[in-house]
């Protein structure tokens, strides 16, 4: 794969490393400033000419992730941030057409787009969705991607209901999967561990499992001790 080969190669397994942590560090600890930097600085690499795959994944994920913060901290941010972020995989995706990450990638930031460009959001909600069909077919068990889907049918879905379940069971699975695999590795997106976790905690501490939700709460935070959001969720659960 494409994506693999120049996150090992041409980047350069450490540097590839070093991207990925400073991008979740700066979203799990919700520096919109710092996520900025990084999105300005590696978006001026692909400006200079010096961009293959890799580096291209790197600023989509960047922008994912400040559009995500944009949402609750400058709006107007988000729309753009989304949009480019889609814009840098078209160009890992006209490189090779079954990267998983990529397309998984994509499809998230196709459907946070929709949510802000009303006007072209069935469109890019049916994009956002092809790309994510595309992205389970070739990868059923990858965990980014199941965590995607998982989010997408709890969003969907009511309390209770049959959907509400099997997405619930989809998130297990996804965040047991990410249990298997390493947070840390260079050569692999690593983004979506702690998430997944966070996710599952919150779910379980709905359905009142609330020993369960701490267990995965934890997991969250062992994976990411500065992550705020789990931490929040932790200190809210602790107080029941």
């Amino acid at each position: 794969m494409v994506l693999l080969l120049s996150l090992a190669a041409t980047l350069g397994a450490q540097e590839g490393g070093d991207l990925q942590a400073q991008i979740l560090y700066a979203y799990q600890t919700e520096d919109l400033g710092e996520l900025g930097n990084l999105a300005q600085r590696l978006g001026n690499q692909v400006k200079a000419g010096g961009a293959d795959a890799a580096l291209r994944y790197h600023l989509a994920h960047a922008e994912y992730r400040f559009g995500l913060l944009a949402l609750r901290q400058r709006r107007k941010a988000a729309a753009p941030a989304f949009s480019e972020c889609v814009d840098q995989l078209k160009w890992v995706l006209d490189q090779d057409a079954k990267s998983v990450e990529a397309l998984a990638l994509q499809s998230a930031c196709y459907r946070e787009l929709a949510k802000e460009r009303h006007l072209e959001a069935v469109l890019l909600r049916t994009r956002a969705d092809e790309r994510l069909k595309s992205a389970v077919d070739l990868a059923p068990r990858n965990p980014r991607v199941l965590y995607l889907v998982a989010m997408e049918e709890l969003a969907g879905s009511k309390p209770n209901s049959a959907q509400a379940q099997q997405a619930f069971a989809t998130l297990l699975e996804a965040a047991q999967l990410f249990e298997q695999s390493s947070a840390t590795r260079a050569d692999v997106p690593g983004w979506g561990h702690a998430e997944a976790y966070l996710a599952l905690g919150t779910q379980l501490a709905a359905r009142g499992d609330v020993l369960g939700a701490r267990n995965w709460i934890e997991k969250s935070l062992i994976v990411a001790p500065d992550y705020k959001a789990a931490q929040k969720q932790l200190a809210m659960l602790v107080q029941r």
